[in-house]
């Protein structure tokens, strides 16, 4: 038994744990949690905990339903919302089949396979996520949700439902070892926003599901609904989840270059080609729902076409500003990603697009200048400014032929997404909506 699975079993004991939730994700980035006595802790590190993974989505096949999970005693906390009357804790897992490989379908595995690759160039993968999502009052599901608030961007309301939920969400987050950078009322009525500090791509992508669970776990707690659907109210924001990105060599920042335009080094351009380059076939991850793609095109200033510019917001992916000469702090951000993308595998796929490009050396287009959104259709054609996919079935599509998804995501879990999305896809399309209705019905 290693240093860190001891540490795990001494504090299990002194702090009288009654309970250890372990956690993992399937395919679609649903949370799973199987909670074991303390006394089975020890075997769980040494043997896992079985399951049925074919009851799981995407992980199995029906032939091959076993497998075990094995928790990670690095990522050992105490649930803050628990309490003091059944003290529980929670582990992330590995999944692995019964002969000891990691499970093909495991999306932590996916993300560790892509961080290995980087590794092995020299690199070190760290993420910095600003999370959107929406509190609605109680509901009746169907119904169009209602805000807890009226209030925008920054807006500082006293003793509101948003000040109040984000201060204990921060509370809770900070008791759970992640550190939390910004808080802040967004643009939509109801909408909030919660920025995490930097970490490793694996730390990070952990830390995101613990952080819905917690947002979550706040809204259960003071009597209204929070959610991370990319676009629930027609004629408001929707809610993404821009994330900063860089590598490191060691402790140099590989994008920064002194002497550069931007100070972006060669590699950093690179990297952004790769995320440019493969854009397109990265939209289903990135943006997995159809709803996804309302958030995309509804003319609410989320990006639509693949551009890059220097602190343009417009853009999919900018250069942020950041303090001239403060190397460490050298960073791109892609802002295509929404709110209820798998982290693991959407940094799994844009860290891989990203090294594509420094392998491949492809070059950077022209930074786009102007604002993106106010341009016309024919003047981004003649700019080459390609678009996104424009749903669900486009995002589809595109991402059949890409080989470099299928590399990343291992052919299982490559075919589930196609598969889990067509469906997806042929149910809403089968739907007759109320817009139809009203502008359909009476008139035919």
């Amino acid at each position: 038994m290693d240093k860190q699975q001891d540490f795990v079993l001494r504090t299990i004991e002194e702090r009288g744990v009654k309970f250890v939730r372990l956690w993992f994700t399937d395919v679609v980035g649903t949370l799973k949690s199987v909670a074991i006595a303390p006394a089975e802790a020890e075997g769980a590190f040494s043997e896992g905990i079985g399951f049925d993974g074919s009851a799981i989505e995407g992980l199995t096949r029906v032939q091959e339903s076993d497998l075990l999970a094995h928790p990670d005693p690095t990522t050992f906390q105490m649930l803050p919302w628990r309490g003091d009357v059944d003290p529980t804790a929670r582990m992330f897992c590995d999944l692995r089949t019964p002969d000891g490989e990691p499970a093909a379908a495991d999306p932590r595995n996916v993300l560790k396979r892509a961080l290995s690759k980087a590794a092995d160039a020299g690199f070190t993968f760290y993420t910095h996520p600003e999370i959107e999502f929406y509190l609605f009052k109680p509901g009746t599901r169907g119904e169009v949700p209602v805000p807890v608030d009226s209030a925008g961007y920054f807006d500082n309301v006293p003793g509101g439902t948003a000040h109040d939920f984000r201060r204990r969400a921060v509370r809770m987050l900070e008791d759970l070892g992640i550190s939390v950078e910004y808080s802040h009322h967004e643009g939509g009525p109801g909408q909030n926003e919660i920025d995490l500090r930097y970490a490793d791509g694996l730390t990070m992508a952990d830390n995101i599901m613990t952080f819905r669970t917690v947002v979550k776990e706040v809204a259960i707690e003071q009597g209204v609904h929070a959610t991370f659907m990319p676009k629930p109210l027609a004629d408001e924001p929707g809610s993404g989840m821009h994330t900063h990105v860089s590598l490191f060599e060691g402790d140099t920042n590989a994008f920064y270059d002194a002497s550069a335009p931007h100070q972006l080094s060669v590699t950093g351009r690179r990297f952004i080609a790769g995320l440019l380059h493969h854009a397109d076939e990265m939209s289903l991850v990135l943006n997995q729902f159809v709803n996804s793609y309302k958030r995309l095109w509804g003319g609410d200033e989320a990006p639509n076409h693949i551009t890059w510019g220097h602190s343009n917001r417009s853009a999919l992916v900018r250069v942020p500003l950041y303090k001239p000469g403060k190397g460490q702090s050298a960073r791109i951000e892609h802002r295509g990603i929404d709110a209820a993308a798998n982290p693991y595998l959407a940094y799994a796929l844009m860290l891989s697009a990203g090294l594509k490009g420094i392998e491949e050396e492809y070059e950077l287009p022209d930074e786009a200048e102007d604002n993106v959104w106010a341009l016309s259709d024919a003047e981004r054609r003649a700019l080459g400014y390609r678009s996104l996919p424009r749903s669900l079935d486009n995002a589809i599509h595109r991402m059949e032929e890409s080989e470099l998804v299928a590399e990343t995501l291992g052919e299982q879990v490559f075919q589930y997404v196609l598969a889990n999305k067509r469906r997806e896809f042929e149910q809403y399309r089968a739907q007759v909506t109320s817009v139809e209705l009203k502008t359909t019905l009476d008139i035919i």
